[in-house]
């Protein structure tokens, strides 16, 4: 009995981790009341309102322009004029190399417009009233030029140029060859040859491009409220373009109403908005209408591949052979980047092992290119997973089948790719298993058949992509050797406050990505404390923020890099509070914990010292500090994840974490109007070790439904003459909640080795959900003997394919 007694006392009981918890997040609770705070919230004395004017063509020299009837107008303050830009700033920096990256790119079009909505003079008024008003007194002489709007026609274009001077409509080209893909073509029992086009799409977050500048020509600061997802990444840019040191400027960032990548680009308008602050002499407001983000924000590349495939009568792929040209615009603001972007995910998820790409990026003019969620791989990624439904239909398999064949096998992982990519850990074919299982995959067959014999058109759609995350920043020399950026970092500082609490300071930039929760459960899990007691600064300043050229939030990279940081910072801050505990309680460093907040001995619990205690005694008392002991307790971290350049091969390894998704679509296809209904959808995660459940279902959800929303409602469509046909919600259809489908999600969580607490990146989704869609749609139509070959389906285009079977 004494034995069981003792027994019991020394049991402690299990610690409860916040890692893993799903936390309600501490940002939804200031949102849901109305006290978050955007750009559009920033009232600041004198502060005048700002309106574009912008190009109704999309090429056109400009002749004149008359600013005299605008001036007259009551409480127009000035104008900027294209003359004062080019007087005031340096071109935008382009990401490409020579001829492309000659052309002279500022905020405004100067002597000549290269694609509608390109603004031409901005005004600056007591109110955005009266600035819209006087815009539409400014007139404008245009000669109009013929525009280039088909990216293959610009490719080979010599008469219509977007850049005259640089005599080229190629912004980029990048050759790369892995394996030996003319053996694998030799070797094939057949070589298929397909042409896909991936459209023209973005984002359209909630809150439009929005920047407030004051410049104090005092001081020569300039202080910039803007919702740019990645700020101290853009500072080179600012540095550049404005003519500041970065001592000059302050760039903070509050909460932000969705990025989704198109976010990044707008730094032009940060520019432009600062010059109108410049040169007004008073801060400055603008906030962009839902037309003007439709029409002149950034909108996704489109990519055209052409694409032979050499095949085993087994459903094995032996290669990829791929010549793609990228459509990206007018100007090269970050973009072309996707040529070598894509190489994170060069085999997707199979072990393909000769892959030759031949790339390019062209003018056009379009409204500039820039990321999208799942930026680059999304597009190569469509490819290959409309390559193995293709390959399934030509020899009469399923593509299930097809898929397991071709797929990397667990105990293959880390898995090594042809350009030196390292694959984390993963269970491809696990997560279709379970897919297949949960969307009754074979039932739908044999209901597939029965129904069809009642006039029903059911499609089935699976795709298997990969997310691949914290994104080495080397992979741009492949395109450009003279840009100095290689792996990636972010930072963090972590104080623990006189009163026992905890501030953390992120170089992260979040837009709805719950950054506060989830390193507030980072530190809780360290300190053994309440999640409660963590207090994490909401967006970025960089004028406290701690940060580096990598800092913001893009390629899947929060949960590795951002985390990385938080908890090094942590761990490194604990360090020091059991060394200064242990100091005060007179014990040994290794015989204290941390437990519930208190550093305890361990042999002996009556001896407890609180975070609270601690932390005044460090700071009111510091002669009670061990000697040699740094005073103060915070600490900056910068995580670093230890990917390095590529070589002259281009390879090298190109993210540190890639998740994952399995998607399962059954729909059914409406034969008198080609609309497609989606009936049943699954989906099968594996974001590695997770760190708030909530969280992580939000962000699959999110890419889940815009990748529906591209393969089914969303595209920008341009006329011959470069109109852009959808600047509203009336023709850009965004979907409503009622538009797409009840989602079933199920998560596998095997942990990255390489990622510090094992998390994956999350919410890009590779385009999972969108070839998925696209593939159901061609299961349908192989009813009608024909094929999509978009990556869309709108009904009136799917309605012409099934009218076009009928009279063949």
């Amino acid at each position: 009995m004494s034995s069981t007694s003792s027994l019991i006392q020394i049991q402690k009981p299990a610690r409860k981790h916040a890692i893993g918890e799903p936390l309600r997040t501490k940002e939804a609770a200031r949102h849901i009341r109305g006290n978050g705070r955007f750009v559009d919230d920033i009232r600041i004395p004198n502060l005048a309102y700002a309106a574009i004017l912008r190009s109704p063509y999309a090429h056109a020299l400009i002749k004149s322009i008359d600013y005299s009837k605008a001036l007259m107008i009551s409480g127009v303050l000035g104008i900027v004029t294209p003359e004062d830009v080019v007087k005031m700033s340096d071109p935008l920096p382009q990401m490409t190399v020579a001829p492309a990256s000659n052309v002279k790119d500022y905020p405004i079009a100067y002597g000549k417009v290269r694609y509608v909505g390109e603004p031409i003079a901005l005004v600056v008024a007591e109110s955005r009233y009266v600035a819209e008003d006087a815009i539409e007194a400014i007139t404008v002489e245009y000669e109009r030029l013929e525009p280039v709007i088909d990216a293959e026609k610009a490719f080979y274009s010599k008469e219509v140029l977007v850049h005259e001077e640089i005599g080229t409509n190629i912004m980029a080209h990048i050759f790369y060859d892995y394996g030996d893909i003319n053996r694998a073509i030799s070797q094939a029992d057949r070589v298929l040859n397909e042409k896909i086009h991936f459209h023209r799409f973005s984002s359209t977050p909630l809150e439009p491009n929005a920047v407030v500048a004051d410049y104090n020509s005092r001081e020569e600061y300039l202080t910039v409220w803007c919702n740019n997802q990645e700020p101290s990444f853009m500072l080179p840019q600012f540095n550049s373009a404005l003519r500041l040191p970065y001592d000059k400027m302050r760039f903070i960032t509050m909460d932000i109403g969705g990025g989704f990548g198109c976010k990044i680009t707008n730094y032009v308008y940060v520019i432009l908005i600062s010059l109108a602050s410049m040169k007004i002499g008073r801060p400055v407001s603008w906030v962009e209408s839902r037309t003007e983000h439709l029409l002149a924000s950034s909108h996704g590349a489109e990519r055209i591949f052409d694409v032979q495939v050499p095949i085993k009568n087994d459903g094995t792929v032996l290669g990829l052979k791929i010549k793609s040209i990228d459509d990206d615009g007018a100007f090269a603001r970050h973009e072309p980047a996707g040529l070598t972007v894509w190489a994170q995910v060069v085999p997707g998820a199979y072990k393909i092992k000769n892959i030759q790409n031949d790339m390019y990026a062209v003018f056009t003019n379009k409204c500039p290119a820039g990321p999208n969620r799942g930026f680059a791989r999304a597009p190569h990624l469509f490819m290959i997973e409309r390559i193995m439904d293709i390959v399934a239909k030509e020899l009469n398999m399923d593509p299930s089948e097809v898929r397991m064949r071709n797929f990397i096998a667990k105990k293959s992982q880390p898995y090594t790719t042809p350009n030196g990519c390292v694959y984390d850990d993963g269970d491809y074919p696990k997560s279709l298993e379970m897919v297949l299982d949960a969307l009754g995959y074979d039932e739908w067959r044999h209901r597939q058949k029965e129904l069809l014999k009642d006039g029903r058109v059911i499609g089935i759609g699976l795709a298997t992509t990969l997310d691949s995350g914290a994104p080495n920043f080397g992979q741009v020399k492949m395109l450009n050797p003279r840009l100095p950026l290689i792996g990636n970092t972010e930072a963090c500082l972590l104080q623990l406050t006189p009163d026992g609490r905890f501030v953390v300071k992120l170089g992260t930039v979040p837009q709805g990505q719950s950054h506060e929760t989830v390193t507030s459960q980072i530190v809780s899990d360290v300190f053994d404390i309440p999640a409660e007691i963590v207090h994490v600064a909401t967006g970025f300043d960089s004028a406290s923020h701690p940060y580096t050229m990598h800092s913001g939030t893009y390629g899947s990279r929060f949960a590795a890099m951002g985390g990385g940081s938080v908890y090094g910072a942590s761990l490194k801050l604990r360090e020091k509070v059991l060394l200064i505990g242990a100091h005060l309680l007179g014990e040994n460093v290794n015989n204290v914990e941390l437990i519930g907040g208190n550093v305890q001995s361990k042999s002996d619990p009556s001896k407890t010292i609180t975070l609270k205690r601690l932390a005044r005694t460090v700071y009111g008392m510091p002669a009670l500090m061990p000697p040699g002991m740094d005073q103060g307790l915070w600490t900056i971290h910068v995580y670093y994840n230890g990917l390095i350049a590529p070589d002259e091969r281009k390879i090298a390894n190109l993210a540190l974490t890639y998740s994952y998704q399995s998607h399962g679509v059954v729909g059914e296809l409406d034969r008198e109007t080609g609309k497609f209904k989606i009936l049943k959808y699954v989906i099968v995660d594996d974001a590695g070790r997770i760190i708030n459940p909530l969280v992580v279902e939000g962000q699959i959800h999110g890419a889940a439904n815009h990748g529906i929303a591209a393969a089914l409602f969303e595209e920008f469509k341009y006329s011959v003459d470069g109109q852009l046909e959808a600047s509203t919600f009336v023709d850009y259809l965004a979907p409503a909640s009622v538009d797409v489908p009840s989602l079933e999600v199920s998560h596998i969580g095997i942990p990255s080795p390489f990622a510090p607490l094992g998390a994956k990146g999350v919410g890009e989704g590779g385009g999972t959900a969108h070839v998925a869609v696209i593939n159901a749609v061609n299961d349908a139509l192989n009813t009608y003997n024909t094929v999509l070959k978009k990556s869309i389906a709108p009904p009136e285009a799917v309605f012409k394919l099934i009218v076009g079977s009928s009279k063949q």
